[in-house]
């Protein structure tokens, strides 16, 4: 018999499969001083774990091959998916956990079965798809290219077009060349919470004291990556109209419940704003 479902090392986006296949389950374990027990992917009565890693580019790949061997770790290749006894699962997903803390995000595959849409892209330069593909990986979109033609979930295309909008109108750069400050980690979620602690407090003095100091470390031009740039520039704003509102209420400007009531609905904005992003 066999079962199959997805698989998520941490957040590395992989889809694993596991086989049960009749027959007494023999597990493989690293043996002591560093040696293995033999792993062979054509035993049926072995528990395995295939990860699909038809997205990952040939270096990505590389450098997992490598952590794979000095980690001892017993495993397999067939073509593009890795194969490892279920009794390393554990171990693997600790290194891919270790290798996106080092490479960053790694692409999600898109199933061929999965509801998708196209975008034909055969006009566009090489170096734009090439920018299209780092912030499809960032933003953790389901993709797959066919030659020129960029695939992606049905539910993303409206996030799509907005990237897409950006990099034609040369709004978005590469991460390794974007002027600018580089906001924050997390710099979205810490946004949206603080302005949903907002919208239903407007005297929150934690939220107040986030937004306030995070608004000089927020450059207009630099958005978190494959972040839509106009979306980001909206953002902001809402950020800096709360900071006005509060700073005033500390110089002595008017308060009371006209400034509480005008914090409570810019921060709903902004909230409102981010919902779909966090």
């Amino acid at each position: 018999m066999t079962s199959s479902g997805h698989r998520v090392a941490g957040s590395v986006p992989v889809v694993a499969f596991v086989n049960k296949q009749g027959g007494e389950e023999r597990r493989n374990e690293i043996a002591g001083a560093g040696e293995l027990v033999d792993f062979d992917p054509h035993d049926d009565s072995v528990v395995k774990v295939h990860y699909d890693l038809t997205a990952w580019s040939f270096d990505q790949r590389a450098e997992l091959a490598e952590a794979l061997a000095e980690a001892v770790i017993p495993h397999a290749w067939d073509g593009e998916e890795l194969l490892v006894p279920e009794s390393v699962e554990g171990a693997v997903d600790e290194l891919f956990d270790e290798l996106e803390r080092k490479l960053g995000p790694f692409p999600i595959p898109l199933d061929d079965d999965a509801p998708s849409t196209e975008f034909g892209l055969d006009e566009w330069p090489a170096a734009d798809r090439t920018l299209l593909t780092e912030a499809l990986v960032d933003a953790e979109i389901p993709h797959r290219w066919e030659g020129t033609t960029v695939v992606v979930a049905a539910d993303a295309e409206e996030s799509v077009d907005e990237l897409l909008d950006s990099i034609e109108a040369g709004e978005m750069l590469s991460a390794d060349t974007a002027p600018g400050h580089e906001p924050p980690e997390g710099v979205l979620s810490t946004i949206f919470l603080a302005a949903s602690s907002l919208a239903k407090d407007p005297y929150d003095g934690g939220a107040r004291s986030t937004l306030v100091d995070l608004g000089p470390l927020l450059d207009p031009k630099r958005p978190p990556f494959a972040f839509a740039p106009r979306t980001w520039v909206e953002t902001l704003k809402g950020v800096d109209e709360i900071t006005e509102r509060v700073m005033d209420e500390g110089a002595g400007a008017a308060g009371g419940e006209d400034a509480a009531g005008a914090v409570t609905a810019a921060a709903e904005r902004l909230k409102t704003l981010l919902r779909p992003f966090v």
